[in-house]
């Protein structure tokens, strides 16, 4: 029995992207050039996975033929023992049984080495599409490894174009972690300037405050003054009223030191009161008005009695 060279290399694909599958990635996170350098390398592995499995394929069907062989010797060989060998028929019949039954089993063998063919017939059929997928999207991405090819033809700081990819990739890497760092800054940032907007408030309210309460100041500050000048006025009046007393008060005292000097004079004594003790004075003037008073009322009495008497 032989088998298609089409269902052969279906098989070896099917089974070699079976066992090295890459695994899934997100295409958002690989650049152009980071697919099309893994879609070489499934090239490279399918065509090596190809080629192994082609050999593989070549000992099992030869050895499947070969075993077909022998099961159709062994069915002559037997068919021929029955012929010759009449008397051994029993042995010949146990023997043609185990026989039939190796075949069965050879057959059922082989009908499942068919299905499982089939199987990776189907296999090989979708690795194949997704080979010509794989082709398509290696063409479409060309234009970009010939771009990096020149880059690091032209650069003599990369060799190849991993390193450059690596690079790549942590230049994005320093980008994203400087932007997750500029992010928080600008969270403190606003942070510091919503901090600052609340201060200015709270100062704002605290000096409308205090300009409200400076205003009342203001105001009872005129009020103050106000009386301030009433009561100055009022000290002004009582201060002209006190230097008018004590004037008049002067001239009492000087009136009354005065009247004190001329009693004393008639009396012809010498003052000895001082001169501040206006009080003294002014009873001792008193004093002797009371007795001049006397006198001059008893002398116009004894004036004023033999008159009476010679009437």
């Amino acid at each position: 029995m032989s088998v298609p060279w089409e269902e052969y290399f279906q098989l070896i694909l099917e089974e070699k992207l079976l066992a090295k599958r890459p695994p899934a990635r997100e295409d958002g996170y690989i650049s152009h050039a980071t697919q099309l350098l893994e879609k070489k390398q499934e090239m490279v592995e399918m065509e090596e996975a190809l080629k192994a499995k082609k050999e593989e394929f070549q000992v099992k069907m030869s050895a499947l033929k070969q075993r077909r062989e022998a099961l159709d010797q062994k069915e002559d060989a037997l068919k021929e023992s029955m012929v010759r060998f009449d008397k051994f028929l029993k042995d010949t019949e146990a023997k043609k049984s185990r026989a039939l039954r190796r075949a069965e089993e050879g057959r059922q063998t082989a009908s499942q080495k068919e299905a499982e063919a089939a199987a990776l017939k189907e296999e090989l059929k979708g690795l194949i599409q997704r080979k010509e997928q794989l082709e398509q999207q290696l063409h479409k991405y060309r234009p970009f490894a010939q771009y990096l090819e020149q880059v690091v033809a032209q650069s003599e700081q990369f060799e190849e174009i991993p390193e450059l990819m690596a690079r790549f990739s942590g230049l994005l890497e320093t980008r994203a972690i400087l932007t997750d760092h500029e992010q928080a800054l600008h969270k403190a940032m606003e942070d510091a300037r919503a901090e600052l907007l609340k201060l200015v408030e709270e100062k704002n309210d605290e000096i409308l405050h205090q300009n409200n309460h400076m205003a009342d100041l203001q105001v009872r500050l005129e009020e103050v003054r106000t009386q301030a000048l009433q009561w100055e006025s009022k000290w002004v009046h009582i201060q002209n009223t006190a230097a008018q007393k004590t004037l008049l008060l002067g001239q009492i005292k000087m009136a009354a030191l005065n009247l004190f000097q001329i009693v004393c004079k008639q009396k012809k004594e010498v003052p000895a009161l001082a001169v501040e003790d206006t009080e003294g004075q002014l009873e001792q003037v008193q004093q002797y008005f009371q007795d001049l008073s006397a006198t001059l009322a008893k002398h116009h009495q004894g004036e004023l009695g033999p008159s009476a008497t010679d009437h």
